[in-house]
């Protein structure tokens, strides 16, 4: 497997590699699953550069626009609000207002957090949000995660500890990920206040490392946690995420069959990954690619031994580049996002939107 230094890379990998099969170690390759075909609808059109959904106990959602720095509200029927502005976003590269997420206590404390980049680096910030007023001013709550034209990383989530979990990326320098000193390069664990979360390995907050640029994270009914993680010109990973872990990066790309590195569950050339939001529902893991311009479906084996299936690839070119998904609560339907207006793609009449996908058809 090959072994490879930070270049400095961008999110989109070298357009000259060639496109391969995904594996895993528990799956032969060959041709991938294939089931019923999910139904698609759009949801919303005219969005610029949506990049993190949250939604709300309403049943609405809100979206961040990377470049616009805004935060819209999208109702299950298509109507989109401006509900404000970050103004400590500031667009650039793959840098601005990446991930959202809504306080799992919502109902008690109307508490939006959001990842973004500013002047001094990347940050995480939360804010009030309601209807009627919109947001809050933004309160940070972790600071100096080191920031880059490329390679923010950018994703939030709570997981089901409600613990706030966020992923960042080495900001073009991979020996940052090999520093649990560093922000840079980690997945991050944190209370809803910012502080390292109990048991965390390295009593910062600091939860995994050895990461290049992690965008996507997902946990199924068991609490078994997912993340999606860009590669450098080899091999893109879907790693299975459990605490004081080195994954890797910068001495491995994807599979090193190295004692000291976690190896990943699943790899994919970059050509048709660059994976980026990730989400599960309906007995899958969903993930959202963006140089690949595709949707993959994987399912979940419930198997200790073989933990993801064999994986399928939906929509292949049929939206362009897809940046997040998110699983609609209470529902086997996912809402997934475009990216053709980040400057790597080819916008379509409508774009970007916001599309609405039924797994079960």
């Amino acid at each position: 497997m090959l072994v490879s230094a930070c270049s400095g890379a961008p999110e989109q990998a070298d357009p000259t590699t060639e496109p391969g099969r995904p594996t895993t170690p528990s799956a032969p390759t060959g041709d991938t699953a294939e089931t019923a075909a999910p139904a698609v609808a759009d949801v919303a059109t005219g969005l610029e550069v949506p990049w993190g959904v949250a939604f709300l106990p309403s049943g609405e959602a809100l979206v961040s626009e990377r470049d616009s720095t805004r935060v819209v509200r999208v109702a299950p029927g298509g109507a989109v609000e401006e509900v404000g502005t970050i103004e400590a976003a500031e667009p650039g590269g793959e840098g601005g207002l990446l991930g959202i997420a809504v306080s799992p206590d919502f109902a008690r404390d109307s508490l939006l957090y959001a990842y973004l980049t500013a002047d001094s680096g990347n940050r995480i910030v939360r804010m009030s949000y309601a209807p009627a007023t919109g947001l809050g001013e933004p309160e940070v709550i972790v600071d100096g995660i080191p920031a880059s034209s490329i390679h923010n990383g950018g994703r939030i989530a709570f997981g089901p500890d409600g613990m706030l979990y966020a992923a960042t990326g080495d900001a073009g320098s991979g020996a940052r990920s090999q520093d649990t000193d560093s922000l840079a390069g980690k997945i991050l664990r944190m209370t809803p206040e910012g502080e390292p979360a109990a048991g965390n390995p390295f009593d910062n907050l600091v939860y995994s490392y050895g990461h290049r640029n992690v965008q996507g994270l997902a946990w199924s009914q068991d609490g078994t946690m997912f993340a999606t993680e860009f590669g450098q010109n080899t091999y893109d990973e879907v790693n299975l995420i459990e605490p004081g872990n080195n994954y890797g990066w910068p001495e491995v790309e994807g599979m090193g069959r190295r004692q000291e590195y976690v190896d990943p569950l699943l790899t994919w050339r970059p050509a048709e990954a660059s994976p980026s939001g990730a989400a599960i529902t309906a007995e899958a893991l969903w993930v959202a690619s963006l140089r690949g311009e595709r949707l993959w479906r994987i399912p979940l084996t419930g198997r200790a031994d073989a933990v993801l299936g064999t994986p399928e690839a939906l929509f292949v070119g049929d939206y362009g580049r897809l940046r997040a998904v998110a699983a609609v609560p209470g529902q086997d339907t996912l809402w997934v996002s475009t990216s053709n207006r980040d400057g790597r793609g080819s916008p379509a009449q409508g774009d970007d939107r916001l599309l609405s996908v039924a797994p079960t058809g």
